[in-house]
């Protein structure tokens, strides 16, 4: 007999929560962020990742949340997309100037 077990999302999300979220990207000159960088077929450009550093503004009832960037952009992402995580104690720290004026804008 098999028995089939729900997974259950630990990370709840809410409000002000800093999060983390790994955008793709492409370009010809990756940045001094980028990670996992690799070359197009082509080899005109490249594809690679980077860790975006944003704020939830707000929970929405379709599995979905808005993320605040730190420009003031708004960014609607499924809760459980992939490439989102909460960012740890040591991001928080090491980045507080990037989730610092967000947070305000969010809790005002």
């Amino acid at each position: 007999m098999r028995k089939e077990v729900a997974i259950i999302s630990i990370t709840a999300y809410k409000p002000g929560d800093c999060v983390v979220y790994r955008k793709t990207k492409h370009s010809a000159q990756p940045g001094p962020r980028a990670r996992k960088i690799n070359p197009n077929p082509n080899g005109d450009e490249y594809t690679y990742l980077v860790d975006k550093f944003w704020v939830v503004e707000e929970l929405l009832s379709n599995n979905e949340m808005i993320l605040r960037t730190r420009r003031g952009k708004q960014h609607y992402v499924s809760i459980d997309d992939p490439n989102l995580r909460k960012a740890n104690h040591w991001e928080r720290f090491w980045y507080r100037d990037r989730f610092g004026t967000m947070l305000e804008q969010v809790t005002n």
